[in-house]
């Protein structure tokens, strides 16, 4: 065990600054990243795809590796993932599969990248008879019939994590992660909670999983309903709206959140909310002493709308099909990548409180854009969030707001992806969750 502590030294608040500090870039080099998860499941039988399956995940891991030369991420020598260069591609608890790409200059980048790699891995997934659903929740399957991978720190996470809707989250879910980067801690702050006020809105106008467990759910975004369910210490808004943000604000909501566990020679040790990260700092752990590994680790274990890293990663939204997902990108550049952008934004929405938003996130998952804050609809600010985001594009002169064109069309009509399934649901569907999928595997082609 002293070894171990040799390795790294202990680590202070000062260090725990420093990293967010070194986040910082130059206005010319600031980028966009993107994590894009999707829902592996059967085409013949519609049903989610198993890790363990002869056709499972893990093999198909194992064959796509071979193939395009990615290596393996492993945990107790099981493929848990492939890494290719500063790319990764992950399963999530539930076998979720994840893209999380190195962060990029333009959109049209991304988007040459997600078709490079899907592109090498569509005749793996034909072989496989395996679809990857653009799609927010588990359309046939819940939870009870989804196993974990077998990744030691998502059977932890299991156990440890409270709130109703927990196992749905973990196991059901897709969702999409955008990243922008930040040139001072001043513009890490404003960004950031502009960011927590924007995500109720952007994610009601992406809304996307209706159907759940082939049946109707009453949720326009039922992913989003299971975080309001899911362990309230560690997820939702990581601040207070009305009060100044600052890198310590971020580091004091990490520091009192409690430790599910610390990994250590490669295995996780149980902590299981025993004590928070200060106390952790103050007293050790076990022998152990606070690592900056220790607080990184701490800090992915906290899921707030909005995480502060060494950028700002924007979490909360339900996965859509690709040109949707290229709209998402594009709303947070044009609105957070322009100082005018940022000062419209925030003149359209200064008369909202951290309590409007609060009920806001609330009224989310149900309504979406027919959800209201105060007396206006949401459908209302998302249309001039829209407008924002066009002008600031087309004054970056990137050619990007193009982009926009997908979501445009659902939301200058007050629409959202949810409402055009909910509309074949009832119509043409019949509400036969098979016709859904059939339909949601066409869109991938």
């Amino acid at each position: 065990m002293l070894d171990i502590q040799l390795e790294e030294k202990e680590v202070t608040r000062a260090d725990i600054r420093a990293y967010y500090e070194s986040g910082a870039k130059s206005a010319k080099d600031v980028k966009i990243g993107l994590e894009y998860e999707r829902l592996p499941i059967f085409r013949v039988t519609g049903r989610n795809v198993d890790y363990y399956h002869e056709l499972g995940m893990c093999n198909l891991l194992r064959k796509f590796a071979r193939n395009d030369r990615w290596d393996f991420i492993t945990d107790d020598f099981n493929i848990i993932g492939l890494q290719k260069g500063h790319q990764t591609i992950t399963l999530e608890p539930g076998c979720q599969f994840e893209y999380s790409l190195s962060p990029k200059e333009k959109i049209s980048q991304i988007k040459d990248e997600i078709e490079k790699i899907d592109s090498a891995l569509n005749p793996i997934l034909e072989d496989f008879g395996i679809s990857l659903l653009n799609y927010g929740v588990s359309p046939i399957v819940t939870y009870k019939s989804i196993k974990l991978i077998p990744k030691h720190r998502y059977k932890i996470m299991a156990k440890y994590l409270w709130g109703i809707l927990s196992d749905v989250m973990m196991r059901e879910t897709a969702g999409i992660q955008c990243c922008l980067d930040y040139t001072s801690e001043e513009d890490a702050s404003r960004k950031f909670v502009l960011a927590n006020k924007l995500v109720p809105f952007i994610g009601a106008m992406f809304a996307n999983s209706p159907i759940r467990g082939g049946v109707e759910t009453g949720y326009k975004s039922f992913r989003s309903l299971s975080w309001l369910n899911t362990d309230n210490d560690r997820c939702g808004f990581a601040l207070n709206l009305d009060e100044k943000f600052t890198f310590d604000t971020y580091i004091d909501k990490v520091l009192k959140t409690p430790m599910i566990f610390l990994n250590k020679e490669d295995l996780p040790i149980d902590v299981n909310g025993r004590m928070n990260f200060e106390q952790y700092m103050a007293k050790g752990w076990e022998g152990f002493l606070a690592t900056m590994s220790d607080y990184r680790l701490q800090a992915n274990l906290c899921f707030p709308d909005v995480r502060l890293n060494r950028f700002l990663e924007i979490r909360n939204h339900d996965c859509v099909r690709k040109d949707l997902l290229l709209s998402l990108i594009a709303m947070y550049k044009g609105l957070l990548y322009s100082t005018t952008a940022m000062d419209e934004v925030e003149e359209l929405l200064k008369e909202f409180k951290h309590l409007d938003y609060s009920e806001l996130r609330y009224e989310v998952p149900r309504y979406a854009l027919q959800a209201r804050i105060k007396h206006r609809k949401a459908s209302d600010i998302a249309k001039e969030l829209l407008k924002i985001a066009e002008k600031s594009l087309k004054e970056q002169k990137s050619n990007e707001a193009k982009y926009l064109g997908a979501i445009k069309s659902y939301t200058m009509k007050g629409l959202t992806p949810a409402d055009e399934i909910l509309k074949n649901w009832h119509g043409s569907w019949n509400k036969d969750v098979k016709k859904m999928i059939k339909w949601l595997v066409k869109q991938n082609a």
